[in-house]
């Protein structure tokens, strides 16, 4: 007579499959890590595909890939909140993917700097009639950093203002990735001088105590 199947093993070794099954999936699953480079100046193209997507654009302008392309579906991968600290903004199409986020519910805050910011063509007093909170500098340096944090996962930094001359002109370039020490030190310079930058705190006439 065969002996009784053991059926207790079985069950183990099925069991034992199965959680190895869910941890190969798991390990294929598991997201790529986020390593980018984006290189300008670009040929001018048109950027109503990615800021209005499914909407049908006659315009003459080319209707095709480009870093600027790319860097914008970045920014309107935003969810929950986009932390900007940029030197100088003029760039429509960057400003109207900011607006597009804002009126979408994510929390956007932006740091540029004090001479900059109304300058020629500039977009911050769009963005604050539009209800985006911006905060300045105060000293004498300039505010020169130039990066985003995205949703508090990503972060693009480089030379690039974002300007018209900077993405058609000049030659400039942008880093993409989500590694976790880049982001938490970006972070965590924002967040310094978004407390360093408070209104709160401006001194309007700091002489006038010396005299």
């Amino acid at each position: 007579m065969a002996p009784a199947v053991p059926w207790k093993l079985f069950g183990l070794a099925a069991m034992a499959v199965t959680l190895s099954l869910e941890g190969l999936l798991r390990f294929l699953r598991r997201k790529r890590p986020v390593r980018e480079v984006l290189f300008f100046p670009v040929p001018l193209t048109c950027t109503e595909p990615v800021l209005s997507p499914g909407t049908s654009c006659s315009c003459p302008l080319p209707h095709t890939d480009s870093a600027l392309a790319r860097f914008l579906r970045r920014l309107l991968g935003a969810r929950r909140s986009l932390e900007l600290c940029v030197f100088t903004f003029s760039s429509p199409p960057l400003a109207r993917a900011v607006l597009l986020l804002h009126h979408r519910g994510v929390r956007v805050r932006v740091i540029t700097d004090s001479d900059y910011m109304a300058a020629a063509g500039s977009q911050i007093g769009e963005l604050r009639r539009a209800g985006v909170v911006v905060r300045h500098n105060q000293s004498s340096g300039f505010m020169h950093h130039k990066f985003v944090v995205i949703d508090k996962r990503l972060v693009i930094t480089g030379s690039m203002n974002w300007t018209v001359q900077a993405t058609q002109t000049n030659r400039e370039n942008l880093l993409i990735t989500d590694d976790s020490v880049c982001v938490s030190a970006y972070l965590g310079e924002f967040e310094r001088l978004w407390e360093e930058y408070d209104p709160a705190t401006y001194e309007f006439f700091p002489e006038e105590g010396k005299n």
